[in-house]
């Protein structure tokens, strides 16, 4: 499904790129997605920009077939790292794994974040996905999360183990559920929240050619869910379907100028509101590559951060990242 798009001049080549999120997969968990495994990921990693680390979210890959339930999701960490492991130097592919565990099982998640840890020196936190959008416009979670469970109480219970191991949370919800992670931001002030895909906006079914009433009201969200200070976010994931710019239905991709265009004052309201050392570029790979190239993506990005400066640059586009996911220097 990837788009190859035109074929753009790199625009800063040399700033150093962290991608905060991206996937690998033999059998993707969405029908119609291709195997996007190490080959894929350094043919786009390689494309000109200066990728220099990545971060890998959990998406539901390897999972082990056999043995508890609750550990299966161990089996991903483990994928990943067999996959990593015949690769040496530039990028430092998945120099930070977010992976999964099932939080509602409380605090006996304990057992499995401590197995992730054990499978990788690399593991840094847990993506528990429960976008759920209330008008069932767009489907919920590849986790099948029910409604309203980021308040849950056995949940709650099970993000307390991420604290009391140092470990992240990614957030994945509709913009509509952005209330939910403010209340949990406020209930576990020393926990790590990245936001992930800019909150989520939905832009299909009920949703679509409201695109001014809808960033208004998300921005109105955004500007709470800012006031807490162990929120950070994702600057991308608006080049999915699920935002209705329709560009994965063209017979042309668009260029970097269109892309940025469009989705310039989302992520310039983040960055605004959570400042640069809240905020990092991720391409969500190989997902939004249904509406353009890795290369093409990437332009869009410094298009959009074109006027910041060198050192807030270096912040959104790398340090950021590297800070919050504690990456160390690449591998030897």
């Amino acid at each position: 499904m990837s788009r190859s798009g035109p074929d753009e001049e790199i625009l800063e080549p040399a700033l150093a790129i962290c991608d905060a999120h991206h996937h690998l997969w033999k059998t993707s968990a969405v029908p119609g997605w291709k195997p996007y495994q190490l080959a894929e990921l350094l043919s786009d990693t390689s494309s000109g920009h200066n990728v220099t680390s990545t971060v890998f979210v959990e998406c539901l890959a390897g999972f082990r077939e056999t043995g508890a339930e609750a550990l299966r999701p161990v089996g991903e960490t483990e994928f990943v790292e067999r996959t990593i492991e015949p690769h040496r130097g530039k990028p430092d592919v998945a120099a930070a794994i977010v992976g999964f565990a099932d939080l509602s099982l409380g605090a006996r998640v304990r057992e499995v974040l401590e197995a992730h840890l054990a499978a990788s020196p690399r593991f840094r936190g847990i993506r528990h996905a429960t976008n759920n959008d209330p008008k069932r416009q767009v489907p919920r979670s590849h986790h099948r999360a029910p409604p309203g469970l980021l308040g849950d109480a056995a949940f709650r219970d099970g993000i307390r183990q991420l604290v009391a191991l140092d470990l992240s949370f990614d957030a994945w919800v509709y913009h509509p559920q952005l209330a939910e992670v403010v209340d949990l931001a406020r209930a576990f002030p020393d926990l790590t929240i990245v936001l992930d895909h800019l909150g989520g906006v939905i832009g299909v079914g009920s949703y679509a050619g409201r695109r001014d009433e809808i960033f208004a009201e998300w921005r109105r969200r955004m500007d709470a869910l800012a006031e807490c200070e162990n929120v950070h976010v994702k600057l991308g994931g608006l080049h999915m379907e699920l935002s209705g710019f329709g560009w994965e239905a063209r017979r042309e991709a668009p260029d970097s100028g269109e892309i940025a265009e469009q989705t310039r004052r989302y992520h310039l309201h983040a960055i605004e509101r959570f400042g640069v050392r809240r905020c990092m570029f991720e391409s969500n790979f190989p997902v939004d590559s249904s509406a353009c190239s890795y290369r093409v993506l990437w332009n869009a990005f410094k298009r959009i951060a074109s006027g910041f400066t060198p050192q807030e640059k270096a912040a959104l586009f790398h340090d950021t990242a590297a800070e919050v996911y504690r990456i160390s220097p690449v591998r030897a």
